[in-house]
């Protein structure tokens, strides 16, 4: 048997250490991810030639996506999701499509694009993860702008990751097989989100999870991470792709658990084990994979950049006018930067393009920078706006 090295990992690991230190002692006002991913890729190939790819952190890195996709639907909150909100959320991603295919067909029109559809898809997310945070923190979470925003989000997560594993998985068979597929997931995954809430009602079972979730059988992040982990498995075996398993695993978690008052840390675990460990060894690798020598090989390599930027804020930004009667100029312009905010989904979607031949390396290389500066400059943009007037915008939205 090959003996495994953990020398690439340990020079990961080290960035994983130093990208938020180096961001809080510096007050930079950007994510641990973007410097994580460049320092991934000045320590690979493309630059330092430091780490490579091997089997530690390929595992480590697939495990990352999965915890960061499986978090990501542990944000969505159902009950945001309903009235005027979802209507005007669900409206928005029609939109976000409709624009992000035009412009999928005029990046194949200059060959930079095989397949349209697949751009259209990788622009029309938005990071939930990053966009929460930045509204809670702003203290504009729980009014319209807030209840506007996050559905928006979690709607265009939602439908970015089915519509990717349905028409872009890598698996063999029709998309009609695909259909058929998904069925049986859904039906699978309705029988065990029914199984785990009538077992979350039993008072015998959820006093034993009480006195085993805070000694070192940690029983509830053990459950969380094997239905992360049966979820992904029946993804991949069904022909979908397992970022979707992921997904729908947070998002069944969070619609089951959703009395945490007996488990306050719960959540703060789960995103201890993510965030603290295999998350960023995920983001690392994603710079360590970047082509950057294909990126800067031309000009017209280099002018794809701001051009997919410009795009992913027309993309997102557009359909936010649809809530400028309730929120106003100002909040609407906020939320439309927000909703242009998009990294992880950039990534998964680029790196499974540029497998299955539908992007070249040099494209799926822009989007990634593209999603960068989204990160680095539109929240801190919508911050401005909104600083720039306090004002009753922010009320929640009525039915």
């Amino acid at each position: 048997m090959e003996e495994l090295g953990f020398g690439n990992l340990l020079v990961v690991a080290l960035i994983a250490v130093g990208a938020p230190l180096l961001v809080g002692a510096l007050r930079l006002g950007i994510p641990a991810p973007v410097v994580e991913i460049v320092a991934g890729v000045i320590v690979g190939p493309s630059v330092l030639g430091w780490v490579e790819i091997d089997v530690p952190v390929e595992v480590l890195a697939l495990v990352g996506l999965a915890f960061l996709l499986f978090l990501a639907g542990l944000e969505i909150d159902l009950a945001r999701l309903r009235g005027p909100v979802l209507r005007l959320a669900s409206i928005g991603y029609l939109v976000t499509l409709a624009i992000g295919l035009a412009v999928g067909l005029a990046a194949a029109a200059v060959d930079w694009v095989d397949d349209p559809l697949l751009l259209a898809v990788a622009l029309s997310a938005t990071s939930l993860g990053l966009v929460v945070p930045v509204l809670k923190d702003a203290g504009y979470a729980d009014g319209a702008l807030g209840q506007l925003t996050i559905a928006a989000a979690t709607v265009a997560d939602f439908a970015a990751v089915i519509l990717l594993s349905l028409l872009f998985s890598e698996s063999e068979g029709s998309n009609t097989s695909r259909v058929v597929m998904l069925g049986f997931f859904v039906a699978v995954i309705a029988a065990v989100a029914y199984s785990l809430r009538r077992a979350g009602r039993s008072m015998r079972f959820e006093a034993l999870l009480e006195r085993l979730q805070d000694t070192t059988a940690e029983i509830r992040v053990r459950i969380a991470v094997a239905l992360l982990v049966a979820f992904v498995a029946l993804a991949a075996n069904v022909g979908l792709e397992t970022i979707l398993g992921a997904f729908i695993a947070g998002a069944v978690l969070s619609a089951v658990d959703r009395d945490t008052m007996t488990h306050p840390h719960f959540h703060e675990k789960l995103e201890a084990v993510g965030y603290g460990f295999v998350i960023p060894v995920f983001f690392v690798a994603s710079g360590v994979r970047l082509d950057v020598d294909a990126l800067f090989a031309s000009a017209s390599a280099i002018a794809r950049i701001p051009v997919f930027l410009a795009a992913l804020l027309l993309v997102r930004f557009l359909p936010a006018l649809l809530y400028r009667s309730t929120l106003g100029s100002r909040a609407t312009a906020a939320a439309g930067l927000l909703q242009a905010t998009s990294l992880p989904f950039i990534v998964t979607a680029a790196g499974i393009g540029v497998e299955i031949g539908a992007i070249t390396a040099v494209t799926g290389a822009a989007l990634v920078a593209a999603g960068l500066l989204s990160v680095v400059l539109f929240p801190a943009l919508a911050l401005v706006v909104l600083r720039e007037r306090r004002s009753p915008e922010i009320a929640p939205v009525r039915a």
